[in-house]
């Protein structure tokens, strides 16, 4: 009996120990964590400001990357709610009602720190104190290549569009990389699209807010830009819907 007693009691304190460490874990967690921005605003559509958080977790000391983020928010409620999103640098947020529900959603950017200039984009609606992700729009989808004569051409396949670029005034760099040869091309090379360098919520012509989106368009590396794709984005019926889209051609450098 005195065994089973035992027993008992070391299963209880294991348990104990276990919830205990576990606690700590969170709150050592919250702790390391340092604050990016604290603003009042109200997302969940009851006409009261909540208070939410950007907070995240230093790589290391000293370091500006951040490797887990996320957002904490306090709602007039009384709930806390947390939503996880990437590592990165310098996350920022704006609150404007992307999805036309008349309640401010949380528009989050946060800079990968990559040679690119690329970040990673969050949307989500907090309204009726229920988290929603609305996503952000996909890039566009472009095929391109490299054509003798020291030309190049892209298609934009959301839209059909087609552009066509003179190169020629890059001959002497692409010569010497090896991707022209007397202009005709050494082997099918297509250029470099990235995804969205930037995407932004603005007010569109019909007093809505909606996203506009820039894609650079490279050619034999990253500092080569030949264009900015940039592309219109409004939310509809539960997705993203493409408005316009152009290719803007980037002066030589």
């Amino acid at each position: 009996m005195k065994k089973e007693i035992l027993i008992i009691i070391t299963a209880f304190f294991l348990m104990s120990l276990t919830a205990l460490t576990g606690a700590y874990a969170g709150e050592s967690k919250e702790t390391e964590s340092v604050t990016g921005t604290k603003e009042k605003v109200d997302v969940t559509g009851d006409g009261k400001k909540d208070l939410v958080f950007v907070k995240g977790i230093p790589f290391e000391e000293g370091t500006r990357y951040l490797k887990e983020i996320y957002l904490k928010i306090k709602a007039s409620n009384g709930n806390t709610y947390k939503i996880d999103l990437d590592g990165g640098y310098d996350p920022t947020t704006e609150y404007k009602d992307l999805n036309h529900d008349s309640v401010k959603d949380i528009f989050v950017s946060i800079p990968t720190g990559g040679s690119g200039g690329l970040s990673n984009y969050y949307l989500y609606t907090l309204k009726d104190f229920k988290v929603v992700n609305l996503s952000v729009p996909e890039p566009l989808s472009v095929t391109s290549q490299f054509e003798d004569g020291y030309k190049a051409s892209v298609r934009i396949e959301q839209t059909g569009q087609s552009y066509s670029f003179d190169l020629s005034e890059r001959k002497v760099d692409y010569d010497r990389l090896g991707l022209y040869q007397d202009g005709k091309l050494n082997e099918p090379t297509e250029l470099m699209v990235l995804p969205f360098g930037s995407l932004k919520p603005f007010k569109g012509e019909a007093g809505q807010y909606e996203l506009i989106g820039i894609q650079r368009i490279n050619g034999a590396y990253n500092a080569d830009g030949i264009a900015n794709l940039e592309s219109t984005w409004v939310y509809e019926k539960g997705t993203w819907k493409l408005q316009h889209a152009k290719v803007i051609e980037l002066k030589s450098h």
